[in-house]
């Protein structure tokens, strides 16, 4: 039998893993779902965000083009504060290595693929992360970067729901 703060530390940094490739490529949008958006259709407070984009709109592939409006109206319902960290969360996105920008979006890849309720699971496991003190966040990162790869999947695979009865 686990002892339960293993159990949850497991739970705790597989969830964390999860949600933290989720919020770093949350812009991401797959090409077969989205559609163009001409420059003229957007709002002008959009067009006031995205206007370094401009020139170069209508060579913008399709995807990139949703993306960008979809992140535009986000920008423009947030607070200052808000703003000021996803500003923070972009300039650490854009300072990770491309592989491990690749990682990340695969991981976001695969959490979308996951069932409504998983992802639920998932986000509410990674709140409760965030809501631990920054000491604490700390050390269970630390745990986790000193388990193996072995040891890793075997707390994936004890934190995983089990929808079936073997």
């Amino acid at each position: 039998m686990m002892p339960m703060s293993l159990m949850m530390l497991r739970r705790v940094a597989v969830c964390a893993l999860c949600v933290v490739a989720l919020a770093c490529v949350a812009t991401a949008v797959r090409a077969d779902e989205a559609a163009g958006v001409a420059w003229a259709a957007l709002s002008p407070p959009q067009q006031q965000v995205l206007h370094s984009f401009e020139e170069r709109w209508s060579q913008l592939p399709a995807d990139r083009q949703a993306a960008l409006a979809k992140g535009s109206d986000r920008w423009l319902t947030m607070s200052p504060e808000q703003r000021s960290q996803a500003q923070q969360r972009f300039q650490r996105w854009h300072e990770l290595p491309p592989a491990q920008r690749e990682q990340m979006r695969e991981r976001w890849r695969q959490f979308r693929t996951l069932p409504p309720d998983e992802q639920q699971r998932i986000r509410q496991h990674f709140d409760r992360f965030r809501q631990l003190p920054p000491e604490r966040r700390e050390q269970l990162r630390d745990r986790w970067r000193r388990m193996t790869p072995e040891q890793r999947e075997q707390f994936r695979d004890r934190v995983r729901p089990h929808h079936g009865h073997d």
